[in-house]
């Protein structure tokens, strides 16, 4: 019976491998014999999301490779292995499956010092992103870069897709006195590249602090194309975060993301349904999805829905409000949805307008770090408008986009 099982589960993922479309920058390297880290002495900043496409963890092979010396493991948000609460502090400890040194980069230590490089030669990094400025693990990735370019350590990105697809930019640049583990580099909220198209983006544009370069390496993907969202690769899916469970919620993290920060209004967290959702207990679900229905924002349908969280935000209170169905992400300005849905509210409940609900004014430090900027709520606060703030929101986009296609690595 044992061994029925574990041919059942070797089928199933022989079978995600042979069916990806997509190989990602593991697998390049692999195949092409683990040449750029043969003789050097590698650390690797990787979480549960580094893996093949027959799900092995890129600790393991690198462990495994018999040219490759892995010395030292770096934790980001979440940990290494994905046994960390969002938000909580990572410590130092040992790899228990491969004995491996692993150093905290989420805690006291966000960038690695000289002694936790003292050791490496090569600084890998091999995460899953989700195309948002201000999920950590792009922040992570940069100030990893700054510290190898100050010792003189080798940098290698193994390039993973953005679910969002190549193409999708949106929001402002960071704003100086913004920046933030949130917002670490003056890009858009939505900013469109690869985890490696932005590393070379951060290197070679003088965005790395002091204008420092590092010896990069960016082992890209086969067979990706910026037109590709996740589930168009084929790969599989593992959470980057618990509230990331599958890949189709890369889409509504910035378009409810930001409305969160505020903690006043549920955005799913706590529920079945993470950052699908906007409610609270004053609302009427069915007038709220009719008025944000009426507005026939492109690319998007709104559903009524009454719901009750299990944690966070309106824990154990019954919920009115609407659920979020994106029906084309590259028409949907996605991070703009959240504030219609707050324009829409102030109009219905001029009471419970969201930036005057009891206790958020503690959060518009946070809220104002994830926007890269305080003018988004000051300016959409006037008169609760998104016209207050559009113009605004995506002053940089075009130029940006412009900037960054040098750096593009695929069609």
């Amino acid at each position: 019976m044992i061994k029925k099982i574990f041919f059942v589960i070797a089928f199933a993922a022989a079978a995600v491998a042979a069916s990806a479309l997509v190989k990602p920058g593991v697998e390049t390297l692999r195949d092409n014999g683990f040449k750029v880290l043969e003789g050097k002495r590698v650390g690797l900043i990787t979480n549960p999301t580094g893996v093949d496409n027959n799900l092995k963890s890129t600790v393991d092979i690198l462990h495994e490779a018999p040219n490759v010396q892995l010395v030292a493991l770096y934790g980001p948000e979440h940990g290494v292995r994905g046994d960390v609460h969002a938000g909580d502090k990572v410590g130092d400890s040992t790899d228990p499956a491969t004995g491996v040194k692993v150093y905290s980069l989420y805690g006291k230590t966000r960038k690695p010092t000289k002694e936790m490089l003292k050791d490496i030669d090569v600084l890998v990094y091999d995460i899953q992103d989700i195309g948002c400025r201000s999920f950590t693990f792009i922040s992570t990735m940069g100030v990893a870069m700054e510290a190898c370019a100050e010792q003189g350590k080798e940098f290698v990105v193994l390039d993973r897709p953005n679910p969002l697809g190549g193409y999708k930019v949106e929001g402002n640049l960071v704003e100086e006195g913004f920046t933030s583990f949130v917002s670490q580099f003056p890009i858009p909220y939505l900013y469109g590249l690869t985890p490696g198209e932005l590393a070379m983006m951060l290197n070679e544009e003088g965005m790395l602090e002091g204008g420092k370069k590092v010896k990069l390496t960016v082992v890209p993907m086969t067979g990706w194309h910026r037109y590709m969202n996740y589930r168009q690769t084929e790969m599989p899916w593992l959470l980057p975060s618990p509230h990331i469970p599958n890949p189709d919620v890369s889409d509504y993290y910035p378009a409810t993301g930001i409305l969160g920060e505020l903690y006043g209004i549920s955005i799913g967290v706590g529920y079945t349904l993470p950052f699908q959702l906007i409610g609270a207990q004053w609302i009427d679900a069915e007038k709220f999805a009719k008025k944000l229905n009426d507005l026939q924002l492109p690319g998007v349908i709104f559903r009524a829905i009454h719901y009750k969280p299990f944690y966070g935000t309106g824990k154990g209170e019954n919920l009115q409000g609407v659920q979020i169905y994106i029906t084309d992400t590259l028409d949907a300005n996605l991070s703009l949805l959240q504030f219609y849905a707050m324009q829409v509210l102030a109009e219905m409940y001029p009471d419970h307008k969201a930036f005057e609900l009891e206790g958020v004014e503690k959060r518009f430090n946070m809220f104002d770090k994830v926007c890269g900027s305080d003018q988004i709520r000051l300016r959409f606060t006037k008169n609760y408008r998104v016209a207050d703030i559009i113009d605004y929101w995506n002053k940089d986009v075009e130029a940006f986009k412009a900037r960054s296609a040098k750096y593009y690595l695929y069609k």
